[in-house]
């Protein structure tokens, strides 16, 4: 392949109010808040030195528009569209001043009918991990992974590590030794994008890394004392696959964010993926409270590129089952 994928490098999330998106998002979890338009809020951790990680735009009905990668230059968005004409799949340009803060980029339906973004320019903002007044809330840092729900993981799987060089650090398969769920990355942490079987496609959670386990642990009483205690929807606890500490939250629109922090290093290229049979019991949640069925049924509807309407949604090939974690 003749082009490099960085990371995954932001959201934009359809919600319906701005107001109460921002009192959550802000005010309780303390992301920053780089800019605010009549439709638009833009977010990002204090890690960040870019303009955003996450868009709350202003619409009628909750939904995912896009989910963005950044790749190195924009050459490989030349090549991307090459590949993905090669392969047949819908695609669209957005032109620069398209969108606010950032470059040409463009968007594909991927293999799962997810809406994938690619771009390499974004404006510049200010990193504030020594501005310590700033720090409230769960101390957001960055933007760190998104699972989704797709009908077909093996599908995905071979799309997403043979045609856009993804690794894959651990993944689930059921009793039959089918692929029931994977953890990819292009970053050198455990996950940029995972997949899971299920209902798609759909955006099951954006996840965010924090400092430490006690910046989670402060995140739920800041939670609490603002009203926000039912937004918790799972944890605090920590996930047996990834290692990682965590905590699930329901926006108000009820968009799923994953708070997150203790994954581990996957830069050796010679790093071999864990495997859990979809049935032992060491792959569930380390220690923490079992997940409610809302955390298994429910996920974010994401848009087609070119309607802007909902994609139609499909029951996995799979069998349906209710392991105890996703991360």
């Amino acid at each position: 392949m003749n082009f490099s994928i960085i990371r995954v490098a932001r959201t934009i999330l359809n919600v319906t109010d701005l107001d109460k998106s921002r009192a959550f998002y802000v005010d309780a979890l303390g992301f920053i808040e780089t800019e605010r338009t009549n439709d638009h809020i833009y977010l990002r951790g204090l890690e960040e030195a870019h303009h955003h990680s996450l868009i709350l735009q202003k619409a009628e009905k909750p939904s995912v528009e896009a989910i963005g990668y950044k790749v190195e230059k924009e050459e490989d968005l030349e090549a991307l569209e090459s590949f993905f004409l090669s392969k047949g799949m819908k695609m669209k340009w957005m032109q620069e001043g398209t969108q606010h803060a950032l470059g040409k980029s463009l968007r594909v339906q991927d293999i799962s009918g997810l809406p994938v973004e690619f771009f390499s320019k974004m404006d510049k903002a200010e990193r504030l991990l020594q501005r310590f007044d700033l720090h409230r809330g769960s101390r957001v840092q960055r933007i760190d992974h998104v699972n989704c729900c797709v009908t077909n993981v093996q599908k995905a799987y071979d799309f997403y590590v043979k045609e856009l060089g993804f690794a894959c650090s651990e993944d689930t398969v059921d009793e039959s030794g089918q692929l029931w769920a994977t953890w990819l990355h292009r970053k050198q942490t455990v996950h940029d994008q995972a997949f899971m079987n299920g209902i798609g496609p759909r955006l099951h959670h954006v996840g965010f890394f924090l400092p430490d386990p006690l910046a989670i642990i402060h995140a739920c009483d800041v939670l609490a004392s603002l009203g926000y205690a039912q937004s918790i929807e799972r944890g605090p606890g920590r996930h047996g696959l990834s290692n990682a500490f965590f905590l699930y939250l329901r926006d108000p629109d009820g968009h799923r964010i994953e708070l997150y922090n203790g994954d581990y290093l996957t830069s050796d290229p010679d790093t071999e993926p864990i495997h859990w049979d979809l049935n032992d019991p060491r792959r569930q949640t380390f220690w923490g409270a079992k997940a409610p069925d809302s955390w298994f049924d429910e996920a974010s509807a994401v848009l087609d590129i070119i309607s802007g309407e909902e994609v139609t949604l499909e029951e996995p090939i799979l069998a349906k089952s209710k392991p105890e974690f996703i991360i």
